[in-house]
């Protein structure tokens, strides 16, 4: 097998960071039991954000985002602009 031919078979996967939170409340019981929650990567003007809570509209304006929660497949060119914007350890290939 070529180069190319490996090029094109090399699937490229994001998954979004997420922050383990508990639920709202007093009881000592709360502080123990965590949910991830995924945090939404904004890409504007070639810098990248995160938000918990996106609007329609950010979404809309944005040059690309990456729902937290979710794995998604991206592009090489995707790959490598996530890995030099500091997340590596969000990637995945395969």
């Amino acid at each position: 097998m070529g180069l190319l031919e490996k090029e094109l078979m090399t699937k490229y996967f994001f998954t979004p960071p997420t922050e383990d939170e508990g639920p709202a409340g007093g009881n000592v019981l709360f502080y123990r039991y965590k949910i991830a929650r995924g945090i939404t990567v904004v890409k504007n003007n070639g810098v990248y954000s995160e938000t918990r809570y996106p609007s329609q509209d950010e979404l809309l304006e944005s040059d690309a985002y990456y729902l937290g929660g979710r794995r998604h497949e991206i592009t090489s060119q995707e790959y490598t602009a996530l890995t030099n914007a500091g997340y590596s350890d969000y990637l995945e290939t395969e």
